[in-house]
């Protein structure tokens, strides 16, 4: 991790921390910048820093990027389910497994991989070589919808409408044991566990709020189906929340019990809704996909009777 600080001039004075960053910082884009500050891995005096804080001259602003790592990620002939397409953007289906984009320890056979290949390498560059198009992700083990830019113009339109939280995205999740009430919100902020930064956790410390409503669809002996909406998107936060709850998710070997779940691999979470504004048209768009087979075959066994055990 490499350490910078700058000090905000004084006609930088009110100026917004993202745009700051975005201009003062090399090689550092204004969606870099905000990704940066909703990671708080950019203080100001000694605080996390709100993207949108409003910069006083002579402040301090320290911020931290990630060793470089050289990664080329190149065009791979890998099966995608493209669930919609224009020239502007691709939603796609992703399978449980599939890493989003190349990172150390997974350079290739990723998702990023298969939709240069896919779209001739048409993807929008905001984030980089490393990850062309990439506007959200999911989890490697969590299946179903995302959204990829295939240029820099739709790219910033989707980024903004995931920053004000104005994206219909539902997902589905079979939890261990079997929630009291029907429905709820989880209203708990999330960041860093301090104790394994691999990991997030419900804490106040250098945290993010986040917002997850839930509604119990199927109870079961030990376990429950429940479907389950964002309000907030931060890393890991269905996982997080439902743990906080006493309901982790099923199959989910951070956050859920050391004993598995037999016949999962990986969390039972599919991102089954994602509904957004066309960047370009300005048209509502709305998809939808089925559960996938793993997720179907467990809940089978579950209409069965079969017993897993709870936590």
């Amino acid at each position: 991790m490499q350490e910078y600080v700058l000090t905000v001039p004084p006609d930088c004075e009110g100026k917004r921390l993202d745009i700051f960053l975005s201009e003062s910082a090399e090689g550092l884009s204004r969606s870099a910048a905000q990704q940066l500050c909703e990671a708080g891995q950019v203080l100001c005096g000694g605080q996390p820093g709100a993207k949108n804080l409003r910069l006083k001259a002579g402040g301090e602003v320290r911020f931290f990027l990630p060793d470089p790592v050289k990664l080329d990620a190149f065009p791979e002939n890998i099966p995608l389910e493209i669930v919609y397409e224009d020239e502007y953007l691709v939603v796609v289906n992703k399978p449980q497994g599939m890493v989003v984009h190349p990172a150390p320890g997974n350079p290739d056979h990723t998702l990023v991989n298969a939709l240069l290949y896919h779209c001739r390498g048409r993807l929008s560059s905001i984030n980089g070589v490393i990850r062309p198009g990439i506007v959200h992700r999911i989890d490697k083990d969590t299946s179903g919808l995302l959204v990829v830019a295939k240029d820099d113009r739709t790219h910033e339109g989707l980024t903004e409408q995931f920053s004000c939280h104005s994206i219909d995205r539902i997902y589905y999740a079979v939890v261990h044991g079997v929630p009291r009430e029907e429905e709820g919100t989880v209203d708990r902020p999330i960041g860093r566990n301090p104790n394994d930064r691999k990991k997030m956790c419900v804490t106040e410390k250098n945290a993010r709020r986040a917002v997850t409503h839930y509604t119990v669809v199927e109870r079961f002996r030990t376990f429950s189906l429940v479907r389950l909406q964002l309000e907030t998107g931060r890393t890991h936060q269905i996982r997080v929340h439902m743990a906080s709850l006493g309901h982790p998710v099923a199959g989910d070997p951070v956050y859920g019990p050391a004993r598995g779940v037999k016949g999962l691999h990986g969390q039972c979470l599919h991102a089954a809704v994602l509904g957004f504004i066309h960047p370009v048209s300005g048209k509502h768009l709305l998809f939808e996909t089925p559960l996938p087979g793993y997720f179907s075959d467990f809940l089978a066994r579950l209409r069965k009777g079969e017993t897993y055990g709870s936590v």
